[in-house]
């Protein structure tokens, strides 16, 4: 069998997997093993070619305005927010 090993797990996610695991009676690589096993076996995995799954996106986005017309609607959509909080132009 293969082994797998991963470094610098964030503690919080390793105490999430320890009481994970306890709760189900398992060891912390059994309750791994069965999380990527439950993943894998969803379907929520990502599309096994992501080039075809983008070029199906083709046209998916019609809009009848023109470049200029676009742009402008952009440009009046944004507001001056000074949300940062920074005087220093990076995010001004």
């Amino acid at each position: 069998m293969a082994s797998l090993q991963v470094r610098d797990l964030d503690d919080r996610l390793y105490d999430f997997l320890k009481s994970s695991a306890k709760l189900q009676n398992r060891s912390i690589s059994q309750e791994v093993i069965t999380i990527i096993q439950d993943h894998l076996n969803s379907g929520n995995r990502l599309a096994s070619n992501a080039t075809l799954e983008f070029l199906e996106l083709t046209g998916a986005w019609k809009d009848e305005a023109s470049a200029e017309e676009i742009v402008a609607g952009i440009r009046k959509g944004r507001n001056q927010s000074h949300r940062f909080g920074a005087g220093d132009g990076v995010f001004d």
